[in-house]
């Protein structure tokens, strides 16, 4: 015990160097993801998950969108990356850790910057970590969530960096943060609304909004986010493809129904996201409940600032729920919202004296050994995928492309949906299309295939594109048995292939 809370000690205010001891074990964490996830699929030969597929999928182009519902900066950054390592796992990897990476330094870096303690910044930090999403699910899954979570935080460092400086450099840097926010995840300008409304109700940082620079900020921002704004005008389809996750489960049962349904799903979203770090840090107050602690002040401005973001997103999202009727939520669209709350926490037992210091110490441990246990089953579940869609990581793809090209070597495969981006880990010049690409006809090239497997959902879709296109079938189906790799049962995929070819015509009969 005498070792673990030294350990801990360590965390919070020990160095390495001239860097703290939090931020160095981050890098060295990020570090071993990073090379373990990229190593492990080279030796085995698996795939990446649907998230993955997608970017490998999208990111052989440089536009200002990609259809999907979805902002580009995620796929853009896999693109630069990819660029200097190649397309691979790798370049995945890098992007993924990287944006997590800088995430959590943020938070800490922003909590010392306000004045705090670098026990404080460890809390904040660790207590992120604390969040499934963060330390479970973004480490198997999801990307434009991970940007998100990135810049949404590093847009909170950039307002504690505008109200320390207020510099012609400060504003421009915070007009950057503002467009890396909303070029993440579109749902971030609630998280923005909100930072602002805080920012100006408040005596002490209300000057930094109310300043003719700040002018400089929304002019940075609106110019970085301009070409992305004009492709989302033009390609409104694209824009919207996904739009009824949200929109799309209002019932018609009333408006009062449909309120309280709304407000009720909500409701279970906030506590599915927030209900582990919220327990963990009741759990850890419980334990120092018996160590003195000043007379409770009132709170500093910087921790009002943090409590009142939280406050305003969400008021401004049970109003934007009320007004769309939607009913329906991911705990993980709670991001934007909730993503200050350890922040905010691990601020308050700052000023609490021993009893604060326990909480802080109880939360960065509890933080670091998750952190730590769950390394092994991210890489379980990195090799592995999981059931249903999940198990498109197991696909054998060399074996895919091999069987594929048999006949002659392919430019272009076509899906119903992105599962076979992962071809492109064998082949990164080849030209991978599903039904959410914008421009599908320009961008196929013969030689070209349809490939479905056993999931058909989306077909009628892609046949739908590929008779616009002015493609038909050459020649019968035929099916292939692709061997599953990591024992999976069965051991091969059916996996149904039709050579395309353009007609002349401007609409052809399309494969069945």
């Amino acid at each position: 015990m005498q070792y673990l809370e030294k350990w801990t000690d360590w965390l919070c205010e020990g160095k390495v160097g001239p860097f703290n001891a939090a931020l160095v074990c981050l890098a060295v964490y990020c570090l071993v993801q990073i090379v373990m996830m990229a190593l492990l699929s080279h030796i085995v030969g698996t795939g990446v998950g649907v998230d993955d597929s997608e970017q490998l999928m999208y990111m052989h182009y440089l536009w200002a969108g990609y259809g999907g519902s979805q902002p580009p900066l995620y796929t853009w950054l896999a693109r630069l990356v990819a660029g200097v390592v190649g397309t691979n796992i790798l370049a995945l990897k890098i992007v993924k850790y990287l944006l997590i990476g800088v995430a959590l330094a943020s938070a800490f870096i922003a909590v010392r910057r306000l004045g705090y303690s670098s026990r404080a910044g460890a809390a904040a930090m660790f207590g992120l970590l604390l969040f499934p999403q963060m330390v479970w699910e973004m480490q198997h899954a999801l990307t434009h969530s991970i940007a998100a979570f990135c810049f949404s935080v590093v847009l909170f460092l950039a307002l504690v960096e505008l109200v320390q400086r207020r510099s012609l450099t400060a504003y421009v840097l915070f007009g950057v943060a503002i467009a890396a926010a909303l070029l993440s995840k579109y749902n971030n300008v609630i998280f923005l609304a909100a930072l602002v409304l805080s920012t100006v109700s408040l005596r002490e940082t209300r000057g930094v909004i109310l300043n003719r620079q700040f002018l400089i900020s929304m002019a940075v921002a609106v110019v970085l986010c301009l070409p992305t704004l004009y492709w989302s005008l033009t390609h409104t389809d694209q824009l919207l493809s996904h739009s009824g996750g949200f929109f799309g489960s209002a019932r018609e049962s009333g408006v009062i129904q449909t309120a309280f349904d709304g407000i009720s799903g909500l409701g279970r979203a906030i506590l599915f996201f927030a209900m582990l770090p919220v327990g963990i840090f009741a759990v850890a107050f419980l334990i120092a409940w018996k160590r003195p602690a000043p007379t409770p002040q009132p709170a500093p401005w910087p921790e009002r600032l943090v409590w009142r973001t939280i406050a305003f997103a969400l008021a401004i999202t049970v109003v934007l729920v009320l007004a769309s009727g939607a009913t329906e939520f991911r705990d993980r669209w709670m991001l934007p919202i909730l993503v200050l709350l350890p922040v905010a926490l691990a601020l308050r037992m700052d000023a609490r004296g021993d009893k604060g210091r326990k909480v802080q110490d109880v939360i960065v441990f509890v933080g670091a050994t998750l952190a730590i246990l769950v390394l092994p089953v991210t890489w379980y579940a990195h090799l592995n995928g999981g059931d249903s869609r999940g198990s498109i990581v197991r696909v054998d793809y060399n074996s895919l492309y091999s069987q594929l090209t048999a006949n002659g070597p392919i430019r272009t495969t076509v899906s119903s949906w992105h599962w076979l981006g992962n071809l492109r880990l064998v082949d990164p010049d080849l030209v991978v299309l599903d039904g959410e690409l914008p421009d599908f006809g320009q961008l196929l090239k013969e030689p070209a295939v349809f490939v479905t497997a056993d999931d058909r959902v989306g077909v009628e879709t892609i046949l739908k594109l590929l008779d616009q296109a002015g493609y038909e079938a050459d020649g019968p189906p035929q099916q292939l048995a692709v061997p599953m790799l990591f024992g999976s049962d069965p051991p091969t995929r059916t996996v149904t292939v039709t050579r395309l070819k353009k007609v002349a015509a401007a609409a052809g009969a399309a494969p069945q």
